[in-house]
């Protein structure tokens, strides 16, 4: 049971990924790129705090509608980070690294959703499962 948004796995998956694009952003040559590290930090920013304040919303369509929004934004990471590689910003084993730490988000977004979408429960947010994990 998550009693706070830290609890849920998808969150700590999207802060993770947080901190992966900001590690990113801070070397030498993107750092000067200063539209495209906005963006992407921003919607890596945008998928923690989508989660948070869904989770924190007062009913469950506010929750998914809040999740949808978090897997749009981990969307918008993966794309973000074609442009970072050709661009020369990462190679290729660096790509796959964080790509897939954004696409593991967005799985368990999806799972999360599909479940509270499923759910027979009130419509208020009490209480989510445990099998929503998306490896």
């Amino acid at each position: 049971m998550a009693e706070r948004f830290e609890d849920l796995r998808a969150w700590q998956t999207a802060r993770s990924l947080a901190n992966e694009v900001y590690a990113l952003t801070r070397r030498k040559g993107f750092e000067k790129d200063f539209a495209l590290k906005d963006q992407i930090r921003r919607a890596a920013i945008s998928v923690m705090s989508n989660i948070s304040e869904g989770f924190e919303s007062r009913t469950r369509p506010q929750f998914i509608n809040y999740l949808g929004i978090a897997k749009a934004s981990a969307g918008e990471v993966r794309s973000q980070l074609y442009v970072d590689q050709d661009q020369g910003y990462l190679n290729a084993d660096e790509f796959e690294d964080i790509s897939d730490q954004a696409d593991k988000a967005s799985r368990q977004l999806y799972r999360l959703i599909q479940h509270l979408e499923q759910s027979n429960e009130a419509k208020r947010v009490r209480e989510l499962p445990a099998e929503y994990v998306a490896d």
